[in-house]
Formats: C-alpha cells, sequence, structure tokens
C-alpha cells in the first residue's frame, strides 16, 4: 500500500497572475503558502480486476476509458495503471472552498502512482505532470500556483517567465515573522463552498483578447504581490496586512462575482472588530476568508456571532510526501 500526503495552500499575494493566459505576456509572481490541512490518496493492488475508486463517490471501472472522475482517469493513463488497483481518497477540508484542494488531489494522486511504479519523480516534476493533467489534458482554466506549492510546501514565491519556466524560492523570512503569521493570521469558513472553473475561464478569456481591465487590474495585483514579498521579508507584517486589505480590494474589480453581499458583509465585520487586513481565498465567491489580526480574541467573536466557524491551521514545510510504502 501507498499512502501519500498532500498540502492545502493559502494564496498570500499575486493570484491570478499564474495563469499562462496572462504570465505569457507578461510574466506572473506569486506568494503561496502550504498549510496542515491535506489530501491523502491510497493506492493498494487488489485481487479483483478492474479500478476500484473511492472519492465522494464509489466506482468500480472495467478500463480506463470507463472511469468517470477525470482527473483519475487520465493521470492512470498517463502512469499506465493495470487494471487491479484500489485508490482512495480523503481530505481534510471539502473540495471547492478555495484551499487549491484540486490541486492537492493531482499532485498527491500523481504521486501515489510513481511510489506504487516504485518510480522517483523530483519536486519539479511532480508540480509540471499534475498541472499538465490539469490545464494540457483536461483543459481546466487553472493556474500553476496550487500544483507548484501543494509540491513544494512551505511559504514559497513563483516567479512565473513568459517562455513558461518558473523559478521557485522559499520565502526569506525570519522565524520571528514566520511565528507572528502564525499566530495573527486566522481563517474563517464562510459555510458554502463553489466552483472556480467560471470566474477563471472569464479571466482566461479576457486576458487573452487583451481586456485592458483585466489586464490593468492583474498587472496591480502582481505588484501588490511583489510588494508583499518584500514587506514580509522585511519582518512588517503590519504592512503585510495593509496590502492584503488593498489586494482583496483590486480582485474584486476583477469580476463582480468575486464576492457577494454576505462575504462583504462578513469582510466590513472583521474590519470594524480588528482585521487590518484580509482576503477571500481562492478565486472567489465562497470558501474561507483570511485574515490577519492583532485582536484574536476580539475578532474571533465577531466572526462567531456571525456564524463563522474557524479553521485553526499551521503551515507546512514539507510539501507532498510520501507518507507509507509497503
Amino acid at each position: 500500500m501507498i499512502i501519500t500526503r498532500t498540502p492545502l495552500r493559502i494564496s498570500l499575494g499575486g493570484g491570478g497572475t499564474d495563469l499562462p493566459s496572462y504570465y505569457s505576456q507578461f510574466g506572473g509572481f506569486v506568494i503561496s503558502a502550504a498549510i496542515d490541512k491535506y489530501v491523502y490518496i491510497t493506492v493498494n493492488r487488489t485481487f479483483r480486476p478492474g479500478y476500484l475508486l473511492k472519492y465522494s463517490k464509489l466506482e468500480h471501472a472495467a478500463s480506463i476509458d470507463d472511469v468517470k472522475h477525470a482527473i483519475l482517469r487520465e493521470a492512470l493513463r498517463l502512469m499506465d495503471i493495470e487494471p487491479a488497483v484500489e485508490i482512495v481518497s480523503i481530505a481534510d477540508v471539502p473540495a471547492g472552498t478555495g484551499l487549491g484542494s484540486s490541486g492537492s488531489f493531482t499532485v498527491g494522486l500523481v504521486h501515489a502512482l510513481h511510489a506504487y511504479k516504485r518510480r522517483n519523480i523530483s519536486t519539479d516534476e511532480l508540480a509540471r505532470l499534475a498541472n499538465h493533467i490539469e490545464m494540457d489534458i483536461l483543459g481546466e482554466p487553472c493556474g500553476k500556483q496550487d500544483h507548484t506549492i501543494a509540491a513544494y510546501g512551505g511559504l514559497t514565491c513563483q516567479d512565473y517567465k513568459t517562455s513558461g519556466e518558473a523559478t521557485i524560492t522559499p520565502l526569506d523570512v525570519s522565524e520571528a515573522t514566520v511565528k507572528d503569521l502564525r499566530e495573527n493570521l486566522l481563517l474563517f469558513f464562510t459555510g458554502y463552498s463553489r466552483e472556480a472553473a467560471a470566474l477563471l475561464a472569464d479571466q482566461k478569456s479576457k486576458s487573452e483578447t487583451g481586456d485592458k481591465r483585466m489586464l490593468d487590474n492583474l498587472h496591480r495585483v502582481k505588484e501588490l504581490g511583489l510588494e508583499i514579498k518584500a514587506r514580509l521579508e522585511a519582518g512588517d507584517t503590519r504592512g503585510f496586512a495593509a496590502l492584503m486589505h488593498e489586494h482583496w480590494l483590486a480582485k474584486q474589480k476583477r469580476a463582480g462575482a468575486i464576492s457577494n453581499a454576505r462575504v462583504d458583509e462578513v469582510y466590513a465585520l472583521a474590519r470594524k472588530h480588528g482585521a487590518l487586513g484580509g482576503k477571500l481565498v481562492g478565486a472567489g465567491s465562497g470558501g474561507f476568508l483570511l485574515f490577519y489580526t492583532f485582536e484574536r480574541a476580539r475578532l474571533r467573536a465577531a466572526m462567531a456571532g456571525a456564524g463563522l466557524q474557524e479553521m485553526d491551521f499551521d503551515f507546512d514545510f514539507d510539501g507532498s510526501i510520501v507518507q507509507l510504502r509497503n
């Protein structure tokens, strides 16, 4: 049996500039942080023919072409997995909550299938293959951020060149700054999930057709990502919080569907109760709100009163790992 553990993520700046529709023209820059909430994939040889697949649904397919789950189907095909295997996926957080679960699932699956076939794979190749399945084979309007941070872990800068090459480096922050972020960044679930595909497809289409409003917005978001990097590496977490707020205001202008009345109401409430900055994690419209605050008790009380549930988290510095190999 093989078990992989792959982290989910929060985006700290520059999100959206990791789509090829933007970075192939202008270059992109993203800062992501892997967190200690995980997708687990188990792969085991069975004595029954076919592909026994357990995720939110149960499949027992006779052939790869019969597999309904698109990512599972194409990963099995790419890795040439014979039909005598069981694959099980479980996660700490439901899909559609803005934490990059699809990317983490794909990275963990590719990692597990390589281990199952006794093949080593580098971190860079793991991220690249997972992205290839979703972006190139399945044609999903996704970026590279989620696969990269799921594979690498840590607090990580992703600098995308117009050529498609990327430079992946750790955010150069002190232990004191990491401790500050651990203590003062809080995540709250808005109570509903959403599909990111429509929002990302709109961004992709407008970027490719040269929509000035969209491109100007993404230019500003990239600038803010670089400014956030500078603030954090200088240990200026209060300045980072102010930039988070500016980043969220800019992101909202990208498309009306990124936010909604409920999110706006809760965000305003948080700002009145000690949040120095914040953002909706992921493409938008639902999932988790991330806030930075020095008044944790006050903010927690306000969010609880509004019906939001907090999710405690820490950072993950391992990335995707094989936990068990028998």
